[in-house]
Parts: structure tokens; C-alpha cells; sequence
């Protein structure tokens, strides 16, 4: 028996799974496997099409699987019984993404992890359990600082017209949409989010102009002033990052974290590397 472990990381975009144990494995990934808009039979035809065909052959011992919109034992459940389906006798664990953040920059030791991608999402967390998170109200009434979030900024502004001639020309040439087509995208079909945070490649392409700066620190501002000003341990535990937006834009946070008088933590883009560790050794 191989006695692997197979580790997943599931954001509301992507999915990054590895195999942990005797020898290196690389990750792959599947698309994001939100509860919320798939159930059990559409993720589990989602990955048995998606996974290599060499994963299924595997004696895998166990599956931990950290996922964004898992909180509740409805929705793991959901996500637990297709992994079930799909590796009968193996045992699974599900988690939300949260947990995930915070063991992958945390470890053992007491911290606050933040998420910072697609959604947002923070807590704190005394190196066992979280023990206290600020709610988190999905992409339409919340997700601070998040991609989607920033992403509303920009096509606000791009279809109120507040972009400067520059950037209203660079916004057309790459995205090459309009009004109607990002109406229809945003309210009529699935994924929304996802659409959302696709537009922050833009505020990558023009660091340095002062209404992308702006954008970029007001949406971070928004998630420091609406839940890191919440946790008593604020001033007192390292705060941690992870996610394609903190990643990204780590030098918003560090100024951040100094205006606020926080101590930075750890900033990674991926939770993986630090979950695998965590797995190996547990």
C-alpha cells in the first residue's frame, strides 16, 4: 500500500490538489468546487473527469479536503460524499478553505489568517482551532479586499465613465466587452464571482496610476477597517495572507499593516505548500 494522502485546496476559482507522502508528487488542478452551486453528483462527475487517470489506480489512506463554502455540515457534507464516491473506504476529511489558510501560514502556533482571492475571508486561530472569524457574506454583500470585490471597482468605473482616456482605451483592447455583455455575465449567468475577479489583471497592468492605487488600497482598506479592526489580538498575534490578491499586491498590505500598527505575517499566493508540510509530518 502506498499510504498517501491526498491534499486539496479549493478556492471559489481553482482547485490544487497533491498527493503527500513517500516521494515528491506535483500538484494538479481542477476547477473550483464551490457547494453553494454544484452538488454532489456534478463535483463528482467534475473531477472523475478532471483527475488523472493514474490518481484513481493509487492506495490512497486518506483524503483532507479544504474547501470555500464548507463551513457548514450541510455543504461539506455535499463535498464529502462525492469524494467518497469517487474513493470508497478511504477515509475524508472536510474542511472549509479557512482552515486551510490558517494551518498552511500558521502551523502550530497561535496567528489571524487571512485569504485573500477570488473571496475573502479571515480568523484567528490559536494553533489547533479557529476561534473567532469575522462573517463573511459572499461576493454580493461582502468579500472585502477579495478579487471580486476589486473587480466590481473596475468595471465601475469603466462603465461610469471615471477612468481617464488611458485607461478607458487599455480597458477595451484587452477585455473587449461592453456594457450589455458584463450585465448579462454578472447577473444572468453562473460563476458571477469568478467573472468579477478575472478584471484584476487589470489593476496589475497599471500599477503606478493613481485611480488603480486607489482602487487597489480602498478594496484592501475595506477588508482591514470591516474585519481585521474586529480581533482583539490584532495588535498583539502576527497577521497572515494567503491568496492570489495578497500575493499580488503585498506591497498594499505591508503599508496597510503599518498604518494599522499590525504585525505582518506571512504572505503566500497558494495554501499548498504549507498544508503538504503540515500532512507529512501529522
Amino acid at each position: 500500500m502506498d499510504g498517501l494522502k491526498l491534499i486539496a485546496d479549493s478556492g471559489a476559482t481553482k482547485t490544487e490538489w497533491r498527493l503527500v507522502g513517500k516521494g515528491s508528487f506535483k500538484s494538479f488542478f481542477t476547477v473550483g468546487l464551490s457547494p453553494y452551486h454544484m452538488d454532489r453528483t456534478q463535483i463528482r462527475e467534475t473531477l472523475l473527469k478532471a483527475f488523472p487517470k493514474t490518481l484513481l489506480k493509487k492506495e490512497i489512506l486518506s483524503v483532507y479536503y479544504y474547501g470555500t463554502g464548507c463551513k457548514t455540515k450541510t455543504n461539506a457534507n455535499i463535498v464529502k460524499k462525492a469524494l467518497e464516491d469517487i474513493f470508497p473506504g478511504t477515509a475524508v476529511h472536510v474542511s472549509h478553505d479557512l482552515m486551510g489558510a490558517a494551518i498552511a501560514t500558521c502551523g502550530n502556533k497561535p496567528g489571524i489568517a487571512c485569504i485573500l482571492g477570488t473571496g475573502s475571508n479571515s480568523c484567528s486561530f490559536d494553533g489547533k482551532k479557529i476561534i473567532l472569524n469575522s462573517p463573511g457574506l459572499g461576493y454580493i454583500l461582502g468579500d472585502e479586499g477579495s478579487g471580486a470585490y476589486l473587480g466590481r471597482k473596475i468595471i465601475q468605473h469603466f462603465l461610469y465613465g471615471t477612468f481617464d482616456a488611458a485607461l478607458m482605451k487599455s480597458f477595451k483592447a484587452h477585455f473587449k466587452t461592453d456594457k450589455n455583455e458584463i450585465l448579462q455575465k454578472v447577473y444572468k449567468e453562473p460563476f458571477a464571482n469568478r467573472y468579477l475577479a478575472s478584471f484584476t489583471i487589470f489593476l496589475s497592468m497599471h500599477r503606478g496610476h493613481f485611480i488603480i492605487e486607489n482602487i487597489i488600497e480602498d478594496g484592501l482598506r475595506d477588508f482591514f477597517e470591516q474585519h481585521l479592526g474586529t480581533y482583539p489580538q490584532r495588535f498583539t498575534a502576527p497577521i497572515h495572507f494567503a491568496g492570489s490578491i495578497a500575493f499580488y499586491f503585498k506591497d498594499k498590505i505591508a503599508e496597510l499593516c503599518n498604518d494599522f500598527g499590525f504585525k505582518m505575517g506571512v504572505v503566500i499566493k497558494q495554501p499548498m505548500d504549507g498544508l503538504a508540510a503540515y500532512h507529512k509530518k501529522h
